[in-house]
C-alpha cells in the first residue's frame, strides 16, 4: 500500500524540479521572473561587453537565484 502513495508523490516532485528536503527554499516563481534587479544589469553588460567581461554581474544574478531557491551552478 505504501508503494502506491510514494509513486503518486514522485511525479509531483519531478514536476516542480525540487524536493522540499533538507530545509531548502522552494522557488515561488518561474526562474525567468526571479531577480529582475540583477537580471537587467547582467543582460545589459553581456549585450554591451560580452560574457567574459561580466562575470561579476553573472555571479551576482546567480547568487540571487540561489537565494530564491533555484539550483544554479
Amino acid at each position: 500500500m505504501g508503494a502506491g502513495g510514494a509513486t503518486a508523490a514522485a511525479p509531483e516532485a519531478a514536476a516542480t524540479g525540487s524536493s522540499p528536503t533538507k530545509g531548502k527554499k522552494v522557488p515561488t516563481m518561474k526562474i525567468c521572473c526571479a531577480c529582475p534587479q540583477t537580471k537587467a544589469p547582467r543582460d545589459e553588460c553581456i549585450a554591451m561587453n560580452g560574457e567574459e567581461k561580466c562575470k561579476a554581474f553573472i555571479e551576482a544574478h546567480n547568487q540571487c537565484l540561489r537565494a530564491e531557491g533555484f539550483d544554479v551552478k
